[in-house]
């Protein structure tokens, strides 16, 4: 699984997505809102955040904006402290290091075995930020 094949399958699967690139990281959002992403790839190290080591060869993060019930099934309902986690981890879903209180996850280089869980995961994410588009129509 590369980020190439993970953006392909994002673009591929969920109608109306668009993208834009910046630092390092791809964003995804449904049409052209574009104010909060539902998921990003981030592929470098930039200067704000080294904290996955992502120059490695290889190497990238997936980032996903879950559900607070699915945030809180994977990682408890409790205030998650980031610092118990080892962002340089591969193929572990952990939560994101800065925006976890969001309920965004994060996965390094998912493997096959990952990703049926990944592809829910961006499933939801994406009908979350449908939603979302639907109420800001519905409120303009």
């Amino acid at each position: 699984m590369d980020e190439t094949t993970i953006a392909q399958y994002i673009t591929g699967t969920f109608a109306g997505v668009e993208t834009t690139t910046a630092f390092g990281y791809t964003f995804f959002f449904y049409r052209a809102e574009r104010r909060l992403p539902f998921a990003t790839i981030a592929s470098t190290d930039n200067e704000y955040e080294r904290i996955s080591n992502l120059d490695r060869p290889g190497v990238f993060r997936l980032n996903i904006g879950v559900s607070k019930q699915t945030f809180q099934s994977l990682f408890g309902a409790h205030k998650v402290d980031v610092n118990a986690y080892d962002f340089t981890a591969l193929d572990t879903l952990m939560p994101h290091p800065d925006y976890a209180a969001q309920s965004w996850l994060c996965v390094l280089s998912p493997s096959d075995a990952t990703w049926s869980q990944v592809q829910e995961m961006l499933a939801e994410a994406y009908d979350i930020a449908v939603r979302r588009q639907a109420r800001r129509n519905q409120t303009e």
